[in-house]
């Protein structure tokens, strides 16, 4: 399994274990509440998208990843296309960002 696949492979268990937010509003409220440990934004989300998200993470000392393209991380977690998705565990949080440094 390469990076990216075992990557899916972890958010569709996160998913599972009701660990994550997605939508831009949903995780955006969930960033000012500081109850997501990590932001994972599509490769392919608008400039404007990409630029609120940073800022807004970036205010709140949360890290931000930017990852595959909205398709792949919404069939990874069982939905339609996904620009945004937030996670709420920490463990999960730390796996996902040492899969992505690596």
């Amino acid at each position: 399994m390469n990076k990216d696949q075992r990557l899916l492979s972890l958010l569709g268990l996160c998913q599972r274990a009701g660990q994550l937010i997605t939508g831009e509003e949903l995780v955006l409220g969930e960033v000012r509440k500081q109850t997501v440990k990590l932001v994972l934004l599509a490769s392919d989300a608008s400039s404007n998208t990409e630029k609120k998200i940073k800022d807004k993470c970036g205010y709140y000392k949360i890290p931000v990843c930017v990852t595959s393209d909205r398709y792949a991380l919404g069939q990874a977690i069982g939905k339609e296309a996904r620009v945004i998705i937030g996670v709420r565990s920490e463990g999960f949080a730390k796996k996902i960002a040492a899969l992505l440094s690596q």
